[in-house]
């Protein structure tokens, strides 16, 4: 028996947003957000999962929507990427899922909390070993709470979480460790199995329950995020090089015209800092055009060399915005009308 990773996207949605996870989501949700109390007894999930219809590698967020029985909102991501502006991100979909409710008809008086839960597969607070981190609306040196509850962010960060099953004892630590944990698992533990949406959760994870086609899907988000880790890696590498390279080559140059001992010294450290910078900034951005090129060219067959070449001159920011585009093109006609 294996089950798929509830770390990507689609096994994710699939576990957590089928029609039939609502009580998973619910235990799940009074786990990590009510120290696992059943303050939660009903919910309503918004545009879940569906098997045939399948997710673009893009949708790396908002992974899953819910409105509770008390019409508190709660949107759930995963994130196992840590990408730039990510922290900023999470804070812009809070407040657009609260903004938004004013589209639906409602007034002021009748805005509805909104949580926002983050999954993270990387550490995000260096200064804290907490698992689990809350924040939300207080006042800075009494610290009592804003007068109408507005938006709360609580992320769990997986990396921190090194329980072994034995030492499981909240349901927060059951679920996080489901999450972890079950790709590397060949049954389910017995411990787990005495908790109903635990074991259901393990049902639907089980990948000899899923269709060809949703194992295909699986497949090209995980190759997807090996790609973007070994471009990170590689980029990293070729940074380095190239910033000893120059900064050397820099530094010894500025400290022969400042003189000799003391130039020497001088001039490869600032040599070295700034090339450094500079050459991680080049690598990182040739890396990155590799990567998005490599993925058009899955895409939309052989580009024509001018397109190429254009795809090269784009900024860092561009081909950010690129790799999320890109999954929405059919033709190549769609690229060159992206094309600045």
């Amino acid at each position: 028996m294996s089950f798929i990773d509830p770390r990507t996207d689609f096994a994710f949605k699939k576990i957590f947003a089928s029609a039939e996870s609502k009580p998973i989501l619910i235990s799940f949700l009074n786990g990590l957000i009510y120290q696992g109390n059943p303050t939660i007894q009903d919910l309503q999930i918004i545009d879940p999962y569906q098997a045939g219809k399948l997710m673009g590698l893009k949708d790396t967020y908002l992974d899953v929507k819910a409105t509770l029985d008390n019409g508190t909102i709660v949107v759930i991501e995963m994130q196992v990427l840590n990408v730039k502006a990510f922290e900023k991100r999470i804070a812009y979909n809070a407040a657009k899922a609260y903004a938004n409710q004013l589209m639906t008809g409602k007034g002021y008086l009748q805005l509805d909390p909104v949580i926002a839960l983050t999954i993270t597969d990387f550490t995000l607070f260096n200064n804290t070993n907490k698992v689990i981190s809350r924040f939300s609306f207080r006042e800075e040196e009494e610290h009592f709470d804003y007068l109408f509850p507005v938006m709360t962010l609580i992320f769990v960060e997986l990396p921190k979480f090194n329980k072994s099953l034995a030492e499981l004892e909240s349901l927060a630590d059951k679920w996080i460790y489901f999450i972890k944990e079950a790709p590397s698992l060949e049954m389910v533990p017995e411990s787990l199995e005495t908790n109903s949406a635990i074991q259901q959760a393990f049902s639907i994870a089980n990948s000899t329950n899923l269709s060809r086609q949703e194992l295909d899907e699986l497949e090209a988000q995980m190759f997807y995020f090996q790609d973007q880790q070994r471009f990170r890696e590689e980029a990293l590498e070729a940074g380095l090089q190239q910033g000893l390279q120059e900064g050397l080559q820099q530094g010894l140059q500025e400290g022969l015209q400042q003189g000799l001992q003391e130039g020497l010294q001088q001039g490869l450290q600032e040599g070295l800092q700034q090339g450094l910078q500079q050459g991680l900034q080049e690598g990182l951005k040739q890396g990155k055009s590799n990567l998005v090129l490599r993925l058009l060219t899955q895409k939309l067959g052989t580009l024509d060399e001018s397109i190429q070449a254009r795809v090269l001159q784009l900024s860092s920011a561009q081909l950010d915005s690129l790799t999320e585009s890109l999954f929405d093109f059919n033709t190549v006609d769609n690229l060159v009308n992206w094309l600045p």
